[in-house]
């Protein structure tokens, strides 16, 4: 594989087969979702877990669609994971239909006349991903919490709200969340509804809080009393052992692409050929 890009601290490449969720390929350039055709129009991530990419159709309308894992690694087959990914997410939008600030699901996604299972299409939130406190005010929070508020209600965790970049400040100013990949809900049925999934649901629910505290108090720390910024600054229990685990995969995964040259030697993922959207600083570019 050739060297790709140069950067300030060395050479950085594109992600090699294995390492991407669609190996070699590229998101198709034409969909129809709805029964309405779309092309794609920009890519904005493309790692191991889905690629994701924005599609406009005739009439100027966008939609974001994510292909989730069909790469296999090595002789593992994972286009089974793709499609269990892919259903997962589209089941938990449907279930957040009614909630306000919550991208509703567009249905199935088609290629070619062929339905795409590992695909989950979505409607277009028009924003920057959160980033600075310049962005928002206190509304914005209250806003934030009342839709958390809204999914937790629904018996469902967003997990996810640590990543300032899936919280989009929409053109209104308004919080709008996307990727609901990893999102936990319980099920009707047992196991899905027993005993331990209530309560990894009410403890993921608490790190959901515990994260949007984090996040106020780093943009409003003056709102709050010094004895409330120290109570929002603790992490529960639960999150400092997740961390115990967490942090050392994440150095090993950034170590992992160094030593692969897809980053450079800092390893943050701005470093990157194709990072996702919200790292990029490109003047004009198309951000979700």
């Amino acid at each position: 594989m050739t060297v790709s890009q140069n950067s300030d601290h060395g050479s950085v490449r594109r992600r090699p087969p294995w390492l991407r969720s669609l190996g070699d390929r590229e998101p198709p350039g034409q969909i129809v979702v709805g029964g309405q055709s779309y092309r794609l129009l920009d890519i904005f991530k493309h790692d191991f877990w889905a690629a994701t990419a924005i599609y406009v159709n005739d009439a100027g309308d966008r939609v974001i669609c994510k292909f989730n894992r069909l790469q296999s690694v090595g002789w593992i087959p994972m286009a089974w994971v793709g499609r269990v990914l892919a259903a997962r997410e589209a089941g938990f939008l449907r279930r957040l239909s009614n909630i306000e600030l919550v991208p509703r699901d567009l249905g199935s996604v088609a290629h070619e006349g062929r339905r795409l299972p590992n695909a989950v299409a979505r409607a277009f939130v028009d924003g920057e991903p959160f980033r600075v406190k310049e962005q928002v005010t206190p509304r914005f929070f209250d806003e934030l919490k009342h839709l958390l508020a809204g999914m937790h209600a629904a018996g469902m965790a967003y997990v996810d709200l640590h990543k300032r970049e899936n919280i989009i400040v929409g053109r209104d100013g308004r919080p709008h969340l996307i990727d609901f990949q990893v999102c936990f809900g319980l099920s009707p049925t047992w196991p899905g509804s027993g005993r331990l999934a209530r309560y990894c649901l009410a403890k993921l629910q608490e790190m959901d809080l515990y994260h949007f505290r984090k996040h106020l108090v780093r943009c409003f720390p003056e709102t709050l009393s010094p004895e409330q910024r120290l109570q929002f600054e603790q992490p529960p229990r639960f999150i400092r052992w997740h961390r115990k685990i967490a942090v050392p995969l994440r150095t090993l995964r950034r170590k992992l692409l160094v030593s692969l040259r897809v980053r450079d030697a800092g390893g943050q993922a701005s470093s990157e050929l194709e990072p996702e959207a919200a790292y990029r600083e490109m003047a004009g570019k198309t951000r979700e």
